[in-house]
């Protein structure tokens, strides 16, 4: 191996270590790897298989690879006097010690008013999590606080760091995010009857972190070594590059005779664990003609629904020499072999993987949640076509998963683009077929989508939008919407009774996010809305899949639309990535 292919820190450290051979490279064993869960114990026992080469996975276990806790002491404020005056604590002094930090004059009295809480603010860093990324934050109150409800209320700026309480004192780590916006809580939960619930929230997509979480390798014990290191390195480089400021660039650079670093490839970047299991999959030295050899052998495997999703990441790992492999595999009558083939094929972007990965997605529970992962990673119009194709099923996660992977695909895309209301959530309005409905979340990015044009809001009406607006029918047939806030006039718009009227008129009056969600809760519970209200519906990981012991599986009997989970008897044990990802550069 030449020099070239080391990086300059790797040559040094290889340098000293010969001049050091007369008393032994002592500071060798000193050089520090980054913390991390791994996936792999450091003594596990690796049993090579007959003609299988040695792999990255043999000599190399990942780190990093665990979400990170943060937590802070906030304040939230904006409540209708549910709040409370926190009693001594170190978590006051903690946020005293904020306020004064932030010049907040009188902070004691701030604290003593009942519009104001205190609250701890909690979220998770996820592997892989790049500087600038959001992420939900969690808040609730402490046990002993008298706060009964945070309905309403808004959570100022947070710094969040890794928190440690010793000594019965909360110590701070690095500043890692920040967190600020509206709290969103249980529409149902009122104060007094549900006081837990009252008093937790969340805040979507109000975390951001503030550096990168980078991803690595580790050597195994007995593997240790410069050579090694590189080695691996070079393997993954083989397989997979980036753009790095318009230069191309491996993702896997040799830092320590231990350890590597890995830049995530960015069709992978919502899809972590694939991508981890796909560089371990990668060979580290292969002829011409062993390729070949373990293709062959791959092509048998993936046919066979007991090793079709492992066979299919080996030939993902392969790259674009093993896709003619995954490609004949779509005429398998096997469900499981046509979805794994087409997942692995949908990120090495071929075409070829839209229209069964769209079939799938429709007609399979148990890979749905995958298949519209891996065709979201596709950087090509049949993927689109197939997508769009699907905001019209019956399935309401499935319509709703649809529409996640074509934002995913392209936020501007016409059909989806949507507008920012009030610089307080995405709205959509999208034009398809199939029965209305309506979609909220409690995660991620605070959305409304509406699934058709024109819908109406049916009265006599009468609900809520937070503490302060109101929503009624007139007597004609309209809606007024209705703001009445204590020390401020009143405000009132009389609208079209139509969804879209409604939640405008609703943001104009200053409502936010969970405002809208309270109100199309509310109307749906009293019937007023014509179409399904959905939250979070989206397809989830974990369901089992009926394999029939002889014959093609059950679902591809009939090939009809099962809606929604319970519809099919299939609950998942499907293995894949859950996410999506944006455009892709690089790699084969």
């Amino acid at each position: 191996m030449s020099a070239r292919h080391l990086s300059p820190r790797i040559l040094f450290l290889f340098a000293s270590c010969l001049l050091a051979a007369a008393v032994g490279c002592t500071s060798w064993g000193d050089l520090a790897i980054m913390p991390g869960s791994l996936d792999v114990p450091d003594d596990a026992e690796v049993e090579d298989e007959p003609n299988q080469p040695k792999m990255v996975g043999d000599m190399a276990v990942p780190f990093n690879t665990a979400p990170v806790q943060v937590e802070a002491i906030g304040l939230v404020v904006g409540l209708d006097g549910t709040g409370s005056d926190p009693p001594p604590s170190p978590q006051r002094a903690v946020l005293l010690d904020e306020m004064q930090t932030r010049q907040v004059e009188n902070p004691n009295r701030v604290l003593q008013s009942p519009s104001t809480s205190l609250v701890i603010v909690r979220g998770f860093l996820r592997p892989g999590v790049q500087k600038g990324d959001r992420f939900d934050v969690e808040l609730r109150v402490p046990s002993q606080s008298e706060t009964t409800s945070l309905r309403g209320g808004r959570l100022l700026e947070t710094r969040m760091t890794e928190l440690r309480v010793l000594g019965g004192q909360v110590h701070q780590g690095h500043l890692l995010a920040l967190a600020k916006g509206p709290v969103m809580i249980d529409p149902t939960a009122e104060p007094g009857q549900n006081s837990v619930r009252a008093s937790r929230g969340r805040v979507l997509g109000g975390g951001r972190a503030l550096k990168s979480r980078p991803l690595g390798l580790r050597l195994r014990s007995g593997y240790e070594s410069v050579f090694n290191s590189s080695r691996v390195a070079n393997a993954i480089n083989r397989r997979f590059h980036t753009f790095d400021r318009g230069i191309k660039v491996g993702v896997a650079e040799a830092q320590t005779d231990k350890s590597i670093r890995l830049l995530i490839h960015p069709r992978y970047k919502d899809n972590i664990m694939r991508y981890i299991r796909v560089i371990r999959a990668i060979a580290l030295r292969e002829s011409t003609q062993e390729r070949d050899a373990r293709t062959i052998r791959l092509k048998e495997e993936l046919n066979d629904p007991a090793t079709t999703a492992q066979a299919a990441l080996q030939l993902e790992a392969i790259g674009r020499n093993g896709a003619d492999i995954l490609v004949s595999a779509l005429d398998s009558p096997r469900v499981e072999v046509r979805f794994h083939a087409a997942e692995a094929l949908a990120f090495l972007d071929r075409r070829e993987a839209a229209d069964p990965l769209a079939r799938v997605a429709r007609d399979e529970p148990a890979f749905r949640v995958f298949a519209l992962a891996a065709l979201s990673v596709m950087d090509d119009l049949a993927a689109t076509d197939a997508l769009r194709e699907l905001l019209s099923v019956p399935s309401a996660e499935t319509r709703y998963g649809a529409f996640r992977a074509l934002w995913t695909i392209n936020p501007n895309d016409p059909l989806i683009r949507g507008e920012n209301l009030g610089e307080e959530f995405s709205y959509h309005v999208l034009s398809t077929d199939g029965p209305p409905l309506v979609h909220v979340t409690r995660s991620r990015r605070p959305e409304v989508v509406v699934f058709g044009n024109d819908q109406v809001v049916l009265t006599p009406l009468a609900i809520n939008a937070g503490n302060k607006i109101m929503v009624t029918g007139t007597p004609g047939g309209e809606l007024s919407v209705a703001r009445f806030s204590v020390g401020e006039a009143d405000q009132k718009r009389v609208v079209p009774a139509r969804l879209d009227d409604m939640i405008r008129a609703i943001v104009e009056l200053d409502g936010t996010y969970p405002d809208v969600v309270q109100a199309l809760q509310e109307a749906q519970a009293s019937g007023a809305l014509l179409g399904r209200f959905e939250v979070d519906a989206l397809p989830e990981a974990g369901r089992k899949f009926k394999r029939r012991p002889n014959g093609p599986d059950a679902s591809t009997v009939g090939g009809g639309e099962a809606s929604e989970p319970g519809e099919n008897d299939a609950r998942a044990t499907a293995t894949g990535a859950k996410g999506s990802n944006d455009e892709s550069s690089g790699g084969d």
